[in-house]
């Protein structure tokens, strides 16, 4: 018997819900026998949204995994401070592929816009703070740009 979808010319919509700003210390990179490891640790960071803002605490940070197939995985754990004290926990996993040229001048430094790779994560909120439980409950799709020493999420509540 064959399932059928409810609902199935549904299309999600995408509603702004905060935009991230982290600067890293330098970054680690080595091999490993399953890939190339990038580990970058949280400096500092900024969180501005129009219901949440706040510093990102340094500790944190990004472990990628660069396989051969030429993607980057992502895997992100922060802190979250909001301005008026709240602690928010954040995770955020994704995918990175660069074209050839891109990667060339990420190598050198260079900040890589969204246009310029695919770059696309999703990062999760959990808090027990009671003026940012909302929070808990949202789905998000982020447009990243990264560098070696930055990255930058315009982070998308999925409606």
């Amino acid at each position: 018997m064959a399932t059928t979808l409810v609902d199935i010319d549904a299309i999600p919509a995408l509603e702004h819900l905060l935009d991230i700003n982290i600067g890293f210390a330098p970054v680690q990179i080595f091999d490993t026998p399953v890939g190339t490891r990038f580990t970058y640790v949280v400096r500092h960071g900024r969180c501005e949204g129009p219901r949440v803002a706040g510093d990102i605490l340094p500790g944190g940070g990004d472990w990628i995994l660069f396989g051969t197939d030429r993607v980057a995985r992502l895997d992100v754990r922060a802190t979250l401070r909001t301005d008026d004290g709240a602690l928010i926990h954040i995770t955020n996993t994704g995918r990175v592929h660069m074209p050839p040229d891109a990667a060339a001048r990420f190598a050198a430094g260079e900040l890589i816009r969204h246009d310029e790779m695919v770059a696309r994560s999703s990062p999760l909120f959990d808090t027990d703070d009671e003026r940012y439980r909302w929070i808990n409950a949202v789905h998000t799709v982020a447009i990243n740009q990264v560098s070696l020493t930055e990255v930058h999420y315009r982070v998308f509540a999925v409606r």
